[in-house]
């Protein structure tokens, strides 16, 4: 099997063809690739553990055709209710106690169930037509770097999927921010781009763990097949051994002395570094070198977000 690609209306209807049958399909967020498949089917959720070879203790991001699926699928607060009409469609991720009618497996066994309504027009009309949720973490082998188009599912999964809908290349680059609200305060479980200020006006903030299991939260997750280390951006790059080749993630300049270099942003913008990350981490990752340098972005929301997965790839060396 090798999987096909395919746009526009003949993509969606093979889609929801393929999806309602129980199958897999790679969809287009605006966030990164996910892999779909139907969340109230645990036969269908499995194979999306089997394609990925993701472990069953990690649990899975539902994504919703519209607002009232959350009541559907879930018992939420009412400030979680607050955050998906302020925030759906978009890049924020809800987790509330679930509903049986979410498979067990789907969530790892919790009580709670993580859930998104992506903003993604493809996405959305593929969901419409299908009229029910489905699960669908990054389209990519477990632990390895997220896809941010179509390309890069087909290098990751194009032997083991039927079918990849193209929706060209993802607007934030970076997973979706994932959230849990207890007793009026908002946790971050996962940084993404919905930030802490754009949380603040509904209540207090906090990143402390809350003891939910949260999609990619696991310590070592986005990495390379290369093994990568971080590098302070504005300090003198450590020398390393003649012979070694080494390629340089650059936050904003290019450093001499690398075999190879991608610059996230010449501008220092984290907004088009977050878009272009693992894309770039991608092509170092197929330049045959044996170790990838990567810059510490600046403090701010997005650059802290942006740190994380790299700190995450770095952990898995």
């Amino acid at each position: 099997m090798s999987a096909r690609i395919l746009q526009g209306e003949v993509g969606i209807e093979e889609a929801v063809t393929t999806l309602a049958a129980g199958g897999l399909v790679a969809l287009p967020t605006e966030t990164v690739y996910g892999l779909a498949a139907l969340a109230q089917d645990a036969r269908a959720c499995a194979r999306i553990f089997e394609a990925k070879a993701r472990p069953l203790s990690d649990p899975l991001i539902v994504h919703v055709p519209g607002p009232e699926w959350l009541e559907r699928l879930a018992d939420p607060d009412p400030l979680t209710r607050l955050l998906a009409e302020t925030f759906w469609p978009g890049p924020l991720t809800l987790i509330s106690p679930k509903k049986p009618c979410v498979p067990d497996l789907c969530t790892a066994g919790e009580p709670t169930v993580a859930l998104r309504m992506s903003a993604h027009p493809l996405f959305l009309e593929t969901l419409s037509r299908l009229n029910e949720p489905v699960a669908a973490p990054s389209a990519n082998r477990f632990g390895r770097i997220s896809p941010t188009s179509a390309q890069h599912v087909f290098d990751e999964l194009g032997a083991k999927i039927p079918m990849i809908l193209d929706g060209g290349p993802c607007v934030h680059g970076i997973e979706s921010t994932i959230v849990q609200t207890r007793e009026g305060v908002i946790h971050i479980l996962r940084q993404g781009p919905v930030t802490r200020s754009q949380l603040e006006p509904f209540g207090k903030v906090s990143s402390q763990p809350t003891g939910a299991s949260a999609p990619g939260t696991l310590k070592s997750h986005y990495a390379p097949q290369t093994p990568l280390r971080l590098i302070p951006r504005d300090e003198e790059a450590p020398r390393h051994a003649k012979g070694v080749r080494v390629g340089l993630l650059a936050w904003r300049n290019a450093r001499p002395g690398f075999d190879a270099v991608e610059v996230l942003s010449a501008q220092g913008d984290p907004v088009m570094a977050a878009t272009v990350l693992y894309g770039a981490m991608r092509r170092l990752d197929a330049r045959g070198l044996d170790a990838i340098w990567a810059e510490t972005p600046p403090a701010s929301e997005l650059g802290d977000a942006i740190l994380d997965r790299l700190r995450k790839a770095a952990a898995s060396q």
